[in-house]
């Protein structure tokens, strides 16, 4: 414990009276400092109240990137409109986790219709580049690396803006962009978890320069020109990504996939060795789908986005645990953990072998049935960790793991409109190539892509790869209830789950839904791995925050669970929501200790 006098008190001005420099310290009863986290008068001790407003509300990974989105909807914008002015902002503020050069997932409730949208913004590959001349590229290489021209898709974020806006917005675009334009020119400062995570990017983005070859020096100009990243509280400018948005603002999404802006990304993909042409981002599209609800229990449904995505693993695990009751036992007890663990096992089991781009392969729509998830349930054994889970047999007969680079954000406005928006370049801000005078890296989401020809996830010309990143939405009793997300590669559906399970089965509000230690299960076989050999790693490994007990930790381990603790809480994501009374219209905010983030409303 420290220990403090009354007179360095009163020197700090903590008590009456004050000192002198040339005042003793007396004698006194020290006063005990407790070192750690403060008292609550309600709720968890290591959460904090949720956020309640009526007329709008946004959550986001940034405090600047919040207040955007409200400077909108007070002007008249709809969620959609408020939604892009956020992502746009985050897109500068947080290019660690993502921009305009990766990709877009939203699921949005439009109040008008009653109905869910579902947005797939993903990019494709290039046209003309077919596996066999990948391969040739790669040459000594089994997998497709994460730095350099290889791994790049066609970035369909700001395709995905405009679709959305385009069926949803109010305001012009030039207004919704102006604030990032703003932040870009004069600057905004560097948020914590920001700055750290900017901190591993020489180090990365150098390994990758030495193993691939990687030309990573527009990128080190750009954030890295002192040999190190931004650093908190450092102002940040990013003039050129001002002037792309302005072009953007100025001439729609034909700039970035026609334009000027179009033509520089492919000269300088050309340049790199890319196989990316005019034509390729010219034909790019977004596409709208259908989400899939599945129901938990007690009326909540989870809903999610089909593949190309991993949103339907959160929907197979959710039709697995459905048919134990965990609340027989304690969240945090090894029961409830071993269940939650091995229904993620299980579906993503299937996830390696079923998940691809619908247009090249489609979805066996059984892994989604109350039945099928019951014959996956009847394969764990409570007792022990099976060693290893083979994909399902429904009725035909990239690593996917990882933190990933991912922002998730959720804006509901004063109409009930409600976005869930996931937005990413992923691993490693992109793959390091950042086309000249364009402010923005373009991402490397083509890694997901599997090498082997027999694989639903095997790379062709203009095709999407595997995603990770997903957004979500709850129902209740059948009307709409919940956005929700959670960031960081194959976290995310299990990271769903954990959620949907905390405030179901334990009662938690949404801050404590979110704060709530998590588990995060990696390993089992991967999207990107060949169908005709084993999983690489078929236990995988269980992750767990320091928030679980040390004996639940032991007790897994004694049920053949590979367990690890791990301290810092980037591997577990970040998450917001925001839940919506439908009786009375009020919001309920969340966001969490794990980003920088705030959720905030009027």
């Amino acid at each position: 414990m420290r220990r403090l006098s009354l007179a360095v008190l009163a020197c700090l001005g903590l008590t009456t009276g004050g000192c002198s420099k040339d005042a003793e310290m007396p004698e006194a009863k020290p006063v005990e400092w407790q070192i750690g986290a403060g008292g609550r008068p309600v709720g968890e001790a290591w959460s904090r109240s949720p956020v309640y407003a009526s007329n709008g509300m946004a959550a986001t990974a940034h405090p600047l990137a919040t207040q955007i989105a409200l400077d909108i909807l007070k002007d008249g914008g709809s969620a959609v409109d408020a939604a892009i002015a956020a992502n746009a902002a985050l897109g500068l503020m947080e290019p660690t986790g993502n921009g305009i050069g990766g990709d877009l997932f939203a699921i949005i409730y439009d109040p008008a219709s009653d109905q869910l949208y579902g947005l797939n913004a993903s990019g494709r590959s290039p046209k003309g580049q077919t596996l066999e001349q990948l391969k040739e590229k790669l040459g000594d290489l089994d997998a497709i690396p994460p730095a350099g021209p290889l791994a790049v898709t066609i970035p369909g974020a700001v395709d995905g803006w405009f679709a959305m806006h385009e069926r949803f917005g109010k305001l012009p675009m030039s207004e919704i962009l102006a604030p990032t334009v703003s932040y870009a020119r004069e600057g905004h400062p560097v948020s914590p978890v920001i700055a750290h995570a900017y901190s591993v990017g020489p180090r990365r983005f150098s390994q990758w320069e030495e193993e691939y070859g990687l030309d990573w020096s527009n990128a080190r100009a750009l954030w890295f020109a002192d040999g190190a990243g931004p650093e908190a509280g450092e102002i940040f400018k990013n003039p050129d990504l001002a002037d792309t948005l302005s072009r953007i603002a100025r001439n729609g999404r034909d700039e970035f996939y026609s334009g000027v802006t179009a033509r520089v990304m492919v000269d300088y993909l050309q340049e790199q060795g890319g196989a990316f042409t005019l034509e390729d981002f010219a034909d790019h599209s977004s596409e709208w789908v259908e989400p899939a609800c599945a129901e938990y229990r007690d009326g909540y449904e989870l809903c999610e986005l089909p593949p190309n995505t991993q949103g339907f693993a959160a929907l197979q695990m959710v039709n697995i645990l459905k048919n134990v009751d965990l609340r027989q036992w304690e969240r945090g007890s090894p029961e409830v953990i071993h269940y939650i663990t091995e229904a993620k096992r299980l579906a993503y089991s299937d996830v390696a072998r079923f998940y691809a781009d619908p247009n090249f392969a489609p979805f066996p729509q059984e892994l989604l049935s109350d039945e099928y998830g019951k014959q996956r349930f009847a394969l764990i054994d409570p007792r022990k960790a099976t060693p290893e889970f083979a994909p399902g047999d429904p009725a035909i007969e990239p690593k996917l793991e990882g933190e990933g680079d991912t922002t998730y954000l959720t804006v509901v406005d004063g109409n009930g409109m409600m976005v869930s928006l996931i937005q990413s370049n992923y691993r490693g801000m992109g793959g390091g190539l950042v086309p000249p005078g364009t402010g923005f890296m373009l991402q490397d989401r083509g890694e997901l892509f599997s090498l082997d020809p027999a694989h639903p996830n095997a790379y062709a010309p203009a095709k999407r790869p595997f995603h990770t990143i997903i957004p979500a939405f709850v129902k209740k009793d059948g009307k709409p209830f919940m956005t929700l997300g959670l960031m960081g590669g194959g976290m995310q559906p299990q990271g769903h789950v954990q959620v949907l399970v905390n405030i179901v089965d334990y009662g938690m509000n949404l801050q404590e839904a979110g704060d709530a230690a998590r588990i995060n299960h990696e390993g089992g076989r991967e999207a990107t791995e060949s169908l005709s050999g084993p999983a690489k790693d078929p236990l995988g490994t269980l992750f767990v925050e320091a928030g679980i007990p040390e004996a639940t930790r032991k007790r897994l381990a004694a049920m053949g669970h590979r367990v690890e603790l791990v301290e810092n809480g980037i591997m577990f994501g970040g998450y917001q929501a925001i839940a919506r009374d439908p009786d009375t219209g009020v919001l309920t905010g969340a966001t969490e200790m794990r980003k920088d983030g705030q959720a905030q409303g009027y």
